[in-house]
């Protein structure tokens, strides 16, 4: 299931485009936080390790196998500030499934981007890649995240209790999920 989008996507405040080797910096300022590390499978990232992830999303930009990802920046286009990061993994061919995932800098919570954002991506993943179903998944305790789920349309599909060890303790995640026919009809 090939897929090669047409970028930069521009929604009317944001502009999602592919990483550059310029926005480490940009970066650095959100994933060196503890508080945004909280509920990621990383912990907070050195400038090296930024750099080095920054080199992995430049080429992230395209689908030509399951698992890959398609990884863009955020951009207030007004400013050209960089306020975060979406992505979309192709999880299944057959099913045409997605998985929908973001990490914003918590100066910029609370303004709509994170949700223009991750809606162009729902676009981009329903029109463009073709995919049925689009999920996202998140720490039951991230509030902010499953809330922004359920402001995007989608419904709570599970409640995993103690399933995985995470950063040492056990963890319950929340699954998400909206279907292409759902999301047509004002999802």
């Amino acid at each position: 299931m090939a897929f090669f989008p047409d970028l930069p996507i521009t929604t009317p405040r944001l502009t999602l485009r592919p990483f550059t080797r310029g926005d480490v910096d940009a970066v650095l300022d959100y994933r060196s936080r503890e508080d945004v590390a909280l509920y990621l499978f990383d912990a907070p990232l050195s400038r090296e390790e930024c750099a080095l992830a920054i080199q992995q999303r430049i080429l992230q930009t395209s689908w030509s196998a399951e698992d890959d990802k398609i990884v863009l920046a955020a951009v207030v286009t007004e400013s050209d500030t960089l306020i975060g990061e979406m992505s979309l993994i192709l999880r299944s061919e057959d099913a045409r499934q997605g998985e929908i995932g973001w990490i914003f800098h918590p100066d910029h919570h609370g303004r709509g981007y994170a949700t223009e954002a991750a809606s162009a991506l729902f676009d981009l993943g329903f029109q463009g890649a073709d995919l049925h179903r689009i999920f996202a998944r998140c720490d039951a305790r991230n509030d902010s995240s499953w809330r922004l789920m359920e402001r995007l349309g989608m419904r709570r599909e599970a409640h995993f209790r103690e399933h995985a060890l995470f950063k040492g303790d056990w963890d319950e995640e929340f699954v998400y999920a909206v279907l292409r026919r759902e999301w047509r009809n004002g999802g």
